[in-house]
């Protein structure tokens, strides 16, 4: 009788192997729960940088396509004849047959602007202004950034190379190339742009 008493007190669990046990499960289930969430904000980080280099990429593509379609329109001020081409380090305003929100659909004079947003980084915003209309739009292509510039390749008729420069001066004459500069940490990213008309404006 006192064997069969001692026996299934021993194989019932006492109230210490209870408490461990079910401090065990609590540690165990934290485990798993610390698990998910770290998985979930990997596949969250993932996603919204898939996100943000698809957006980069488009962005990239807009740049490319408003360039290459570049045209060397004029208009008259004050009795002078002038070009949209301006270029500076954090500005470049162009006229083209591509538009943003229109694709090829008549002309517009497109403009590229730098600006620096209150956490220290730097914005590429695009502008449209339809020729003839005064109507535009803008929006931003490129955001937090560390800087964003432009430069333009210059090549004198008399010079064996050209040089690079920030700003363009030259009243006549087109670049034969447009780079974008983006950086952002210890990445840097250059992207040229060859002009497909980059001869004497006042001769077209």
């Amino acid at each position: 009788m006192r064997s069969a008493v001692f026996d299934n007190a021993r194989s019932g669990f006492t109230l210490l192997e209870l408490t461990v046990s079910i401090a065990l499960i609590g540690i165990i289930v934290l485990v798993i729960a610390g698990a998910l969430r770290l998985g979930y904000r990997s596949v969250e980080s993932g996603e919204k940088r898939v996100e943000s280099l698809e957006r980069i990429r488009s962005s990239l593509n807009i740049v490319d396509s408003q360039l290459q379609s570049f045209i060397p329109l004029s208009y008259e001020d004050a009795g002078e004849t002038k070009y949209y081409f301006k270029g500076e380090r954090g500005l470049v305003q162009f006229s083209t047959n591509y538009s943003i929100w229109g694709g090829e659909k008549g002309y517009v004079v497109a403009t590229y602007a730098v600006s620096t947003a209150d956490n220290g980084k730097q914005i590429l915003s695009a502008a449209e202004t339809i020729v003839g209309t005064g109507s535009g739009r803008e929006t931003k292509l490129f955001t937090n950034f560390n800087t964003i510039s432009f430069s333009y390749f210059f090549k004198d008729p008399t010079a064996e190379e050209g040089k690079w420069v920030d700003q363009w001066t030259e009243e006549d004459v087109l670049p034969e190339k447009i780079a974008l500069r983006l950086t952002e940490g210890v990445r840097d990213f250059i992207m040229i742009i060859p002009l497909r008309t980059h001869t004497t404006q006042k001769g077209d």
